[in-house]
């Protein structure tokens, strides 16, 4: 059949499409919440099932160098969301002071652009940007509808007593008349499991508005562990039941953290499947990451699921397992199934990637972000960054760049030696490599100090962390 190519030209930026798209692109961004490199079949998972990203990745295309924005939740959010990178942008860090960790008027985020483009917005899940009434409230940052947390630590407890719709509490049915209560109900799906409330939230939307030019964050809970509230349902890796995994002989957080991984994948499969059913497969971009490496804060064991996979380190850390993520973009008739790029991208280039999509100019705020738009497509226009910059406050601090195979690493922050390494062909960090390369560390400590802009709210606290280990060698 033939197909006329036809150009669109939005505000002045130029898309390409086929005819029957008759409106701009929609895009459904999925973030699951401290999932690491390694816990996708996809990425070499061999123990949790994930079918339905498996087959997305088959589809569509594999990111194999694509990076969080930090090393946390809240940074990595605000990166996310306003293309900058933490050496400028306002939210560096987690914080429970009031305030500390809200995004301001002053910042525009990929929402704002969707809402200038006429798109209707929308997130389901943990935003961790700004409370009720502040100036960092979903609704004050250009989403028309909200359903989750918006405090991220309310959001460590999969079975709070309320969730927030559009600035509004909903209670849950999450109060048992006594302790012994929690284990029957539990049993018997009597409470509200919040990652499935979510997802039925963010179906309902998505039935009403999938006609329209539509913009949908879901940033997910899971696998997060519930590594504060009373863990009164077994462990911390809170999930209903242990599904395929309830007759295997792990610990219960080990089968916890799998069933949550698997639950997330099913919920994913479902909304590609609807997708298709509409008719609107071919019209919308997903992609799926994580917001930082994996973690152990729930009880299981990392090391038993390979969660970093070729990686080193975990969440908190600025080596590979810390920050690089699996990422999968789908998008029917412009990705090309089965495909894989090395492109080094982060989640800070979310924001001209959607600019290109939705036709709008980059925002006046200072960003360093580069559509990766070229790359999913297959495109030999794909500008690359001169590096990437991370920096993370907790445990004395540390710095990080990524300049092309190059990944340098300073620990503790400013005033640490700096750690060189050669990724191609160590991705495992394991071969430092500073003392041959002076002239790569001095190029290394430029980019660190040119990235880094003071900021009055966060400052290096905590004793210095250990370095993480190399990986055990495989059995």
């Amino acid at each position: 059949m033939m197909r006329t190519l036809v150009i669109f030209v939005f505000s002045g930026l130029l898309f390409t499409g086929f005819a029957q798209a008759e409106q701009p692109p929609n895009l459904i961004f999925i973030m699951a919440d401290d999932l690491g490199y390694g816990d996708l079949g996809c990425f070499g998972q061999e123990k949790i099932k994930t079918p339905a990203l498996d087959q997305m990745a088959a589809e569509g295309m594999k990111l194999t160098d694509f990076y969080a924005g930090s090393t946390v939740c809240a940074p990595s959010r605000a990166v996310l969301m306003t293309g900058q990178h933490t050496g400028r942008t306002w939210v560096r860090g987690n914080s429970r002071e009031p305030g500390v960790q809200d995004l301001r008027d002053e910042d525009v985020t990929v929402a704002e652009v969707f809402k200038q483009a006429g798109y209707v917005t929308a997130m389901c899940g943990k935003w961790g940007l700004g409370e009720v009434g502040s100036e960092g409230e979903p609704s004050k940052q250009g989403f028309d509808y909200f359903y989750g947390y918006l405090n991220q630590h309310h959001a460590h407890n999969y079975y709070p007593t309320f969730l927030i719709e559009n600035g509004q509490r909903v209670p849950l049915r999450n109060i048992p008349e006594n302790e012994g209560e929690f284990g029957e109900g539990w049993a018997k799906g009597k409470f509200d499991y919040t990652h499935d409330l979510i997802v039925e939230k963010s179906m309902e939307w998505l039935e009403e508005n999938h006609e329209k030019p539509f913009f949908l964050y879901l940033p997910y809970t899971i696998p997060h562990a519930n590594n504060e509230a009373n863990r009164a349902l077994g462990d911390g890796q809170e999930v209903p039941n242990y599904g395929i995994y309830a007759n295997e002989g792990w610990p219960n957080p080990d089968k916890g953290q799998a069933a949550m991984i698997t639950r997330m994948d099913r919920d994913i499969g479902n909304l590609i499947t609807r997708l298709k059913n509409w008719g609107v497969a071919e019209r919308t971009l997903v992609i799926f990451t994580s917001d930082n490496g994996h973690h152990k804060e729930g009880g299981n064991d990392p090391e038993f699921f390979d969660a970093n996979g070729p990686l080193r380190g975990m969440k908190r850390d600025l080596t590979e397992g810390g920050i690089r993520v699996p990422t999968i973009a789908w998008w029917p008739g412009k990705i090309a199934a089965g495909s894989e790029s090395d492109h080094v991208a982060y989640h800070g280039d979310l924001m001209a990637t959607v600019c290109e999509l939705a036709g709008q100019p980059l925002p006046k705020q200072e960003t360093q972000s580069i559509s990766f738009l070229p790359a999913l497509l297959g495109k030999e226009t794909q500008k690359e960054h001169e590096y990437l910059y991370w920096e993370f406050y907790e445990r004395g601090g540390k710095q990080a760049v990524r300049f092309g195979d190059w990944k340098a690493i300073r620990q503790p922050m400013f005033t640490g030696e700096v750690e060189l390494y050669n990724l191609k062909e160590d991705i495992g960090e394991e071969n430092n490599l500073a003392a041959e390369k002076p002239d790569l560390i001095k190029k290394a400590e430029t980019m660190m100090k040119e990235a880094h802009v003071p900021h009055e709210n966060w400052k290096v606290r905590g004793a210095p962390a250990k370095k993480p280990a190399p990986k055990k060698a495989s059995a």
